[in-house]
């Protein structure tokens, strides 16, 4: 394996889809991988609804994960944020199955979800003198 140039990396079709069948829903779902930039508005979406304890507001993150995560032929996302809500509202059963699929393509588990709630290491590290 080669060292890698920038336009090697660029160029690179990184982002895994895959398709779930919904029976509830009466058909299939493309899931794609989150972009890191994509990845970064879901973390940041969650980190700003905080409880008022503090802890990161996990309501409703199955849709908000299905809505950033479902695609179509294309690639372009199905929903948009507005959405969140309404798909919120769907059959649990379907909802976790998307989401579950989601999930795994986006190495997303429970304890990232917490973990956003905690403070980073490099948050410690920055504030301890040396």
């Amino acid at each position: 394996m080669g060292t890698l140039t920038r336009e090697t990396i660029l160029a690179v079709q990184d982002l895994p889809v895959k398709t779930v069948a919904v029976p509830e829903w009466g058909g299939d779902v493309f899931v794609r991988s989150m972009t890191g930039a994509e990845r970064d508005q879901y973390e940041q979406a969650l980190m700003m609804s905080r409880t008022p304890d503090g802890k990161v507001n996990i309501a409703n993150v199955r849709g908000r994960l299905v809505a950033f995560c479902s695609v179509d032929e294309n690639g372009k996302r199905l929903f948009e944020d507005a959405d969140i809500d309404a798909l919120g509202a769907k059959s649990a059963i379907a909802l976790d199955r998307v989401f579950a699929a989601a999930s795994a393509l986006n190495g997303i588990g429970e304890k990232d979800v917490q973990a956003l709630g905690e403070p980073s290491a490099a948050a410690g590290a920055a504030s301890t003198s040396s």
